[in-house]
């Protein structure tokens, strides 16, 4: 949570009490306390600022280095590009009636 810049004196308040990007880096960082074989994302740079998008990107980098497996849906693509090492243009497909 440091690393995501969440201070120790916060970290025994209640999820209520912080903001949608506070609790959004929470979120995040338990996703990456306990390596998994693999990590869903949802949109996980959405409501950060560019400081903490770019610590949330070396996150997600290092776990792909270790192996993990990472699917995620980004509209940021200037995120994609920096994680992804497959993409799909979901704007691409049509819906069939």
């Amino acid at each position: 949570m440091t690393r995501l810049r969440i201070a120790p004196t916060l970290w025994q308040l209640p999820p209520a009490t912080f903001s949608g990007g506070e609790q959004q880096r929470i979120n995040i960082a338990r996703s990456f306390i306990k390596p998994r074989p693999l990590l869903l994302l949802d949109e996980p740079t959405a409501s950060l600022d560019p400081e903490n998008t770019q610590t949330v990107i070396e996150l997600i980098s290092e776990a792909r280095a270790q192996g993990i497996g990472i699917l995620g849906i980004f509209h940021d693509a200037v995120v994609a590009q920096a994680v992804a090492s497959r993409t799909v243009a979901m704007h691409s497909f049509q819906a069939t009636p």
